[in-house]
Parts: C-alpha cells; structure tokens; sequence
C-alpha cells in the first residue's frame, strides 16, 4: 500500500494528536527548552492528565498551570493528584480560555482543530510562547528549534512560503539523507518506545516523509535520489509492503 494508505490505517486519535501521550521526559525536555519558569502561566491543550500541570509547578516552578481536555473521565481521574497551583478545564481547546497564557503545549495534526486556534492564538500577549512538536505553527517562522520541539513567539513571524518554513526548521539551506535521518533520528528518540526495533523502523519512514516532502517542495540537496533513500524504499515496500516509489517520481 501507498505510504498515504498505510498513515490513513492508524488509529483517528493517533493521526489527530488528540490522544497522543507526553511523556515525562518529553515534557521536562520541553519545559528546559521554552524556560519556563516562576512568571509563566502555563497551558497543556489536550493534556489527557495532570503529569504536565503538576511537573511545570512543581518541578519547574510555574506560577500556575491549566490542562484543558474534552474528556470529562480523563478530568476527573486527575483531580484527585492536582497541587494549589493547577487546574483542569474540561472544554474544547477551541472553546478554553488562554487568554493569561505565557507558555502553552500544543500537539494536533487535525487541521480544523489547527486552524481555529491559530485564530485564538493570534490574541496572545505579544512574548507568549507556542510550544509544538515536529513542526511550527502553520504559516510561521520558528523563533527557536530543538527538533523535535518548536517555539513559535507571539506576535508570530510569517513565512514567507512552505519552503522558507521547512528549511528554518531544519537550519539548512537545502534537505540531504544525513539531515532527514538526523532529524527523523531526534523525533523518534523524543518520543520512542523501550521497543528498539520498533523505533528503527519509525526513523526509517520518518527519514523518507522528510526527504521526500522536501524533493516535493524543491528544497532536497540536488537532483539524484541518494542511494540510501533509494535503499530504504526498496526494504519498506519488499518488508512492510509500504509503497515510497511515487513519491520518488
């Protein structure tokens, strides 16, 4: 089956990011990156528990700390282990108010979800952080990277195109293997599994999503196809039966 197939079989709240967990070490990898600290205020959208509220007040010392999730079960199981300091809002992320937000965690791929808070976080007070993961907001420059994890700063930066945005993520002026894998390699160990080879064959399809994505946009180092994505094609469509080969036309 074609790549787009095989993405389209995962699980809905996996493709959305809507129940996608953080892990601890994610969380605390993001909460040093974007500085948080004793005069944040901040948000977890789609926050599932507490872990991320109760580790940036604890830990990291946040003024105060809100998840918002539109599960009512997932909110109540967290109540019981809240600290003065955190608050749970069950709502639509659409719907909450972030307006007192200075560091907010975003991570959905449902671009209706997407679009209307690129709406709301067009309000934020201008220094609020915007905090994703794999990519920034859409149509905006990063304003700092630790791939996997991305700030955007309000008021954002615009791009000036698709491609000014994916080669700023990257910090290159053009896509090569060893930058997909590299990349692919850093996202896969932010948010693997003790699953060693599992984690091998999520690099090996994240590498050729990124270098294929960047030949599409015109921002692969060179004409030719390195002999290595060629050789990962081959392995995931005999292994997997995971078609790459269009993508290379």
């Amino acid at each position: 089956m074609k790549i787009e197939e095989y993405l389209q079989t995962l699980p809905e709240n996996l493709r959305s990011g809507e129940d996608i967990r953080v892990s601890d070490r994610m969380l605390r990898e993001i909460f040093r990156f974007v500085d948080l600290g004793p005069d944040d205020v901040f948000y977890h959208l789609g926050c599932g528990d507490a872990r991320s509220a109760c580790i940036a007040t604890d830990e990291f010392q946040a003024a105060r700390a809100v998840g918002v999730d539109s599960s009512a079960e997932k909110i109540r199981l967290a109540q019981a282990n809240l600290g003065d300091r955190v608050q749970m809002v069950c709502s639509d992320v659409r719907e909450a108010d972030i307006s007192d937000a200075t560091v907010v965690l975003f991570w959905f791929a449902d671009e209706d979800v997407t679009d209307a808070m690129m709406e709301r976080f067009g309000t934020l007070s201008p220094g609020t952080r915007v905090v994703t993961v794999w990519g920034p907001l859409p149509g905006c420059l990063p304003n700092g990277v630790r791939f996997p994890y991305v700030i955007n700063r309000a008021p954002f930066r615009k791009a000036k195109s698709v491609q000014e945005q994916v080669l700023a993520v990257f910090g290159v002026k053009c896509v090569d293997f060893v930058t997909a894998w590299e990349f692919a390699e850093r996202y896969t160990k932010a948010t693997g599994s003790p699953d060693v080879k599992n984690d091998r064959f999520l690099t090996i399809i994240q590498t050729l999503v990124i270098w294929t994505n960047a030949k599409r946009l015109g921002v692969a180092c060179g004409d030719e196809v390195p002999e290595p994505i060629r050789t990962y094609v081959k392995l995931m469509k005999m292994n997997f039966d995971i078609d790459f080969e269009h993508l290379l036309e």
